[in-house]
């Protein structure tokens, strides 16, 4: 756990000054941290946190609409036999989905794919998101 903290805040870190650094320019830095979306929701009896990815949008001003790769962190508790060996709770993975935006507000359908494993078959799953676009 001490190690995952550490690695989140030197990654943020290094955002910040990845974004705040400008080579050989006159104008003044910005202050932005972000740029992009933020989203959180509900997916096969689990949590998922995204930050967007390369997408495809139809913007008409308040609305856009976009289509694209979520790159994600699914969270779910791995519902194994007891005293046997499981997967971490928090893994990386990547869906794609639809995702609607209104000013700031970000609402976000995607769909995961489950692995085949032992005792079930792999599928599609979708979900459903809430969200803030900076």
């Amino acid at each position: 756990m001490k190690n995952g903290c550490i690695t989140m805040v030197s990654v943020f870190c290094m955002c910040l000054t990845a974004n705040l650094a400008k080579a050989q320019g006159t104008a003044k830095p910005q202050a932005s941290v972000w740029d992009g979306m933020a989203v959180a929701g509900y997916v096969d009896n689990g949590a998922y946190v995204n930050f967007g990815g390369p997408c495809i949008k139809l913007i008409r001003k308040p609305w856009a609409f976009g289509f694209g790769i979520l790159p994600t962190m699914r969270i779910k508790r791995d519902q194994g036999a007891a005293g046997a060996p499981g997967n971490s709770a928090i893994t990386p993975t990547a869906g794609f989905g639809f995702t609607f935006f209104y000013r700031h507000l970000v609402v976000q359908v995607p769909f995961y794919y489950n692995s085949k494993t032992a005792v079930s078959d792999g599928k599609w799953n979708p979900g459903l998101g809430i969200g803030f676009k900076f």
